[in-house]
């Protein structure tokens, strides 16, 4: 019975839920993280100007992962056509982004949440990271990510306010079930 204690405190230890519970019609939260270029991107500079997609994904360089950034990818001139900017976070390192960003020539900014305090400010849960191969160059690479962050979408709208919100996400139809929200909030 007290092995049972231990290894349920212990796996709650691993699973960490945030008591942010961000609703539509919320005010965005302010956040800051470092992009895939190493630079600071600060959500004042952008909230409130345009809509954002900030959309939370587990790892770089996995099947579901890969599928959901390049949905975005490929979909994006429909995005920038409506004035609405697209980031992906995860927990993954600096170079980890920068990497997968290159390696799947996406074209839209990507945030390194090593800590999970952006996924933390939206209320998403996060767990331990890991690290994830791949084969760059001839070169098989390793990367590492401080947590592990869950699949959710956010829209922020230009009023600076949570527009939408899917804790359910479907990687490979996410970015189409963005631009189906957005048609619905013009």
């Amino acid at each position: 019975m007290r092995l049972a204690w231990v290894l349920a405190v212990a796996a709650a230890a691993l699973q960490d839920k945030p008591s942010v519970d961000l609703k539509v019609g919320d005010p965005a939260p302010k956040f800051e993280a470092q992009d895939d270029t190493g630079k600071a991107w600060k959500s004042e500079d952008h909230v409130g100007k345009k809509a954002i997609v900030v959309y939370f994904y587990p790892a770089s360089f996995t099947g579901g992962c890969t599928k959901q950034a390049c949905g975005f990818r490929d979909d994006l001139k429909s995005f920038t056509d409506q004035n609405v900017e697209v980031i992906g976070v995860s927990g993954d390192t600096v170079k980890a982004q920068e990497a997968f960003k290159k390696f799947h020539k996406l074209t839209f900014t990507l945030l390194a949440d090593e800590k999970g305090e952006v996924a933390h400010a939206f209320g998403v849960p996060t767990s331990k990271g890991g690290t994830v191969k791949q084969k760059i160059d001839e070169k098989e690479e390793e990367f590492t990510r401080g947590v592990t962050i869950k699949r959710w979408t956010f829209v922020l709208g230009k009023d600076g306010k949570v527009a939408y919100k899917n804790t359910e996400v479907k990687a490979a139809e996410d970015s189409k079930a963005v631009l189906e929200v957005l048609q619905k909030l013009r």
